[in-house]
């Protein structure tokens, strides 16, 4: 009878692992999360200008769910980043701008990179993960800060403080970026006893926009096309929306002084830059014994205005700069698919945990996007909110 039990058993356990995706819960997946700064539409698989050069991204999202209609929670470094990496909204934790230190406010929230190394993994990151001011040192076992880039002789060049665009006579390896990626790449050739979370922060397409010669060779100025700004795009908007576009500000400075084509060709220029570091990244985890475990998480912490609604940055609740681009590549999910439920940025933590089969957190406020991952087409009730300071919102559903 004995040894009939442990067949029956063994029947049993054989049955449970068989069953779908049970094997997928179970296993431990590494993690490279991918932060890229002030990125906006403005590339191949969203489509936001057309004739931009990013084919590392387009072969990421070739390889992975896109998400059309994803949305940070704040259009600001500070508060998105602080949100989505604690789980808390702004308008929970009253994080709203990039002057407020989000910790004091925030003393027991277990970030992110905390929580995957509470349970059991090897956490590494470098560069700009958390805004530059308010870094978190408790949340990095090891953490390489960003480096200093190259600044062109005579800056600012053609604009005004740090809100500039020109080349700079030094090649990528001399670029702050391209020394964070390196940091990644020799992690991934490295030997790792346990599942790691990996996260690359990208300055680059932030102000300024200075990268190397050759990305602003690929965008002639004379084939540059600037957005479409009706000359009446303010008339129907509040006084409050008018006094955020600013169109007195850095609108006017473009104009007056015909900087409009330049400054998109250094934004396009930057965003070709940073693709070039992504694709680095990539190939060394395709190069890598972790290519077939690992989650990537991709994705911009904001948008971007370059002249829309005669606005420039972000600091604003209109689409460009809420909407975010927003990639996920997983073992077991769906492979250049698209998905059109709208999502947030706060939404990667929770999925995060489901997918590595982490300890819960009661405090995250956002949803597990594994089912949309599996089935992009999947049903979702969700919307998306996204904060501009106290009581300044927006909200997008399906």
């Amino acid at each position: 009878m004995e040894k009939l039990n442990r067949i029956v058993l063994s029947v049993i356990l054989l049955a449970l692992a068989a069953l779908p995706g049970r094997s997928q819960e179970a296993k431990k997946y590494n993690v490279l999360f991918i932060a890229v700064d002030d990125l906006n539409d403005w590339i191949g698989p969203y489509g936001g200008y057309k004739g931009v050069r990013t084919p590392n991204i387009d072969k990421l999202a070739a390889e992975g769910v896109r998400f059309k209609k994803a949305y940070c929670t704040a259009p600001a470094c500070n508060p998105s980043r602080t949100s989505l990496l604690t789980g808390i909204r702004p308008s929970t934790s009253g994080v709203y701008h990039n002057s407020q230190p989000w910790r004091p406010v925030l003393r027991d929230a277990v970030t992110l990179p905390q929580h995957f190394t509470a349970n059991g993994y090897k956490v590494k990151g470098a560069g700009k993960i958390f805004h530059n001011s308010y870094n978190d040192p408790d949340s990095w076992p090891v953490y390489f800060p960003v480096p200093k880039s190259p600044v062109p002789h005579g800056a600012p060049v053609y604009g005004k403080a740090h809100f500039d665009w020109s080349p700079v006579g030094e090649p990528d390896e001399h670029m702050g970026d391209y020394l964070v990626v390196d940091q990644g790449i020799t992690f991934l050739q490295e030997e790792h006893d346990k599942p790691f979370f990996l996260a690359i922060g990208l300055t680059r397409p932030h102000l300024p926009w200075y990268v190397p010669q050759k990305y602003f060779d690929q965008y002639p100025l004379d084939k540059i096309v600037l957005p479409n700004v009706p000359d009446n795009d303010l008339e129907d908007v509040p006084r409050a929306g008018i006094d955020i576009a600013k169109p007195e500000g850095d609108h006017k400075f473009i104009v007056e002084n015909k900087q409009w084509e330049k400054a998109v060709q250094g934004y396009l220029a930057s965003i070709s830059f940073a693709d070039a570091q992504i694709g680095r990244l990539l190939d060394g985890l395709r190069q890598s014994k972790y290519a077939e475990n690992t989650v990537i998480v991709f994705f911009g912490d904001h948008g971007w205005h370059l002249g829309e609604k005669r606005h420039w940055r972000k600091f604003a609740l209109w689409e460009e700069a809420a909407r975010v681009p927003f990639i996920v590549s997983a073992p077991g999910a769906a492979r250049g698919k698209e998905s059109v439920r709208t999502v947030n940025l706060l939404d990667i933590y929770p999925t995060l945990v489901e997918l590595c089969a982490l300890s819960p957190v009661k405090a995250l406020e956002g949803s597990s996007l594994k089912s949309l991952l599996s089935n992009p087409d999947a049903r979702w009730n969700r919307p998306s909110v996204t904060t501009h300071g106290k009581d300044n919102h927006a909200v997008r559903s399906e």
